[in-house]
């Protein structure tokens, strides 16, 4: 074998997965069809539960260090409140993606992994023991790549979900949206963010001094996929729109997107994974795309790490797609419905006057903020508890060492045992799995903790904690069953292995 994993795209998605697989010792070279980043900004920030997976790695620093939080966002254009969130993190960080895209690179070299530029998978062949990868380069017509696991995260056009014949049903665009990265110097100091139109409507974010996000989405207008867009074709479209164009010039960058919604079958074929917009499109709405790649990533990493380490046998990667094919199912859902809330019309005036009245209610813009930021995912696991299969809180612990976080206990992407009451049971009943498993003994800081969606609940005696910061399970103070947990322990980090 040439490494253990290819990852084919070094998007957000293929980065994070790479430095994923690289925190478990795994060898992993990622291809990528351009010569070099272009530059283009793309993405424009981060929510909350992406920065609670950077802050459990150790690396959130670094990406709050030049970006700018917020503390609004938004429903197809109707405000939401993110301040009030169940999360040390709660508020959207304003990032673009290209600034996102070097700090990954830059952790993941830290890490090992490397990213090979010109290099566009071509071919794939299974067998029993791995898959070949062939790749056109800039040095060779054809190379070829032997790894154990292929994953596809190299975008909606996907050559990996092609060639591994993976349906990818869903519904074609009913729109079209330009956007530019342009000067505005005639957009109105009083403007906010988006206004609707007959035609459609636009929307304009500062993105630094002198420069704003300018989008024109006009709907019943179905551009050809493969005509590149273009600065007049952005301007003449603000012109129809808004009967100006504001001054528009200076374009750094022009792209186009629609309303398509699409999700592959299966994210797993034999020895081929997707993750990322290879597994899933959407209408870009709310800005939950590069976060619903990224946290595919970090659900898959440690699993396929396990299965490449031979402790979990391949059907723990069954478990990638059953978790994560109904998130995107349900991000695809909400961003239908932000795009027929956007649609022109007095009918759509009146549902739009009729949901914003309802938003001003805390449980429904609760509940549209948690849906958005992904803070009330609950993966199917076994188990009662209120926490099983939920994001574990970042709750304040006090161990014998001093005062930490949970976040700060999966630095290493390792699952953690958390043990808050000094239970020498607990230790026993795991000891099969003590070279896989970090095992924490530790105080619980809060006598509650606050759940989404859930509300507080009182803190729990001991914590089966996944690497991707999901609870796998949960104790509470009337003890714990022992043979449930050794149950989750085999099911999440493979087979006993007798001492």
């Amino acid at each position: 074998m040439d490494t253990d994993v290819v990852i084919a795209g070094a998007g957000p998605t293929g980065l994070m997965l790479a430095g994923e697989l690289r925190l478990a010792g795994v060898d992993v070279v990622v291809v990528e069809q351009l010569a070099e980043r272009t530059g283009e900004s793309r993405a424009g920030g981060m929510h909350s539960r992406t920065l609670e997976v950077l802050d459990q790695r150790g690396i959130l620093d670094r990406f709050l260090a030049v970006g700018q939080l917020t503390p609004v966002g938004h429903f197809s254009g109707l405000w939401l409140d993110f301040d009030g969130l169940e999360s040390r993190r709660p508020l959207p960080l304003m990032l673009l993606q290209d600034v996102i895209e070097r700090l990954l690179e830059e952790w993941g070299t830290e890490l090992g992994s490397r990213v090979r530029w010109s290099s566009a998978v071509s071919g794939i062949h299974q067998d029993r023991d791995g898959v070949t990868v062939e790749l056109r380069t800039a040095e060779a017509a054809r190379a070829t790549l032997r790894a154990r696991y292929l994953v596809g995260c190299d975008g909606g056009r996907s050559t990996v979900r092609k060639l591994s014949d993976i349906d990818f049903p869903g519904t074609p665009a009913t729109m079209t949206a330009l956007l530019g990265d342009v000067e505005l110097p005639d957009l109105p100091e009083d403007f906010i963010f988006m206004r609707r139109c007959p035609g459609g409507h636009f929307s304009a974010l500062a993105l630094e001094p002198g420069w704003h996000r300018v989008i024109t989405s006009e709907y019943d207008r179905v551009a050809d996929r493969d005509e590149p867009a273009t600065f007049e074709q952005v301007r003449q479209s603000l012109i129809r729109l808004a009967g100006t164009d504001f001054g528009m010039r200076s374009p750094r960058w022009i792209s186009r997107f629609g309303d398509a919604a699409r999700q592959a079958a299966r994210y797993r074929k034999g020895r081929v994974l997707l993750a990322g917009d290879a597994a899933h499109i959407h209408y870009p709405a709310g800005g939950q795309g590069l976060n619903l790649g990224v946290q595919d990533a970090v659900n898959l990493g440690w699993k396929l790490a396990s299965v490449v380490r031979g402790q979990s046998p391949e059907s723990l990667l069954d478990s990638y797609h059953t978790e994560r094919h109904p998130v995107a199912e349900s991000v695809l859902h909400n961003t239908r419905a932000q795009a027929a809330l956007a649609r022109p019309g007095a009918q759509t005036d009146a549902l739009r006057e009729v949901f914003g009245s309802l938003m001003v209610f805390d449980d429904v813009n609760r509940y549209l903020r948690n849906a958005i930021t992904a803070l009330d995912i609950r993966y199917p696991v076994d188990g009662f508890h209120p926490l099983a299969g939920r994001r574990v809180p970042d709750a304040d612990l006090k161990t014998p060492d001093g005062t930490t976080r949970v976040y700060e206990l999966l630095h290493a992407a390792r699952p953690v045992l958390l043990d808050l009451r000094g239970s020498a049971e607990l230790a026993a009943a795991a000891g099969d799995w003590a070279e896989r498993v970090d095992l924490v003994e530790a105080r619980s800081e809060d006598g509650h903790w606050a759940l989404p969606a859930v509300g507080e609940i009182p803190a729990p005696v001991a914590l089966l904690i996944r690497p991707d910061g999901h609870v796998a399970w949960a104790a509470d103070t009337g003890g714990f069953d022992t043979a449930a947990l050794r149950n989750a322990l085999g099911t999440w980090l493979g087979p006993a292995q007798r001492r």
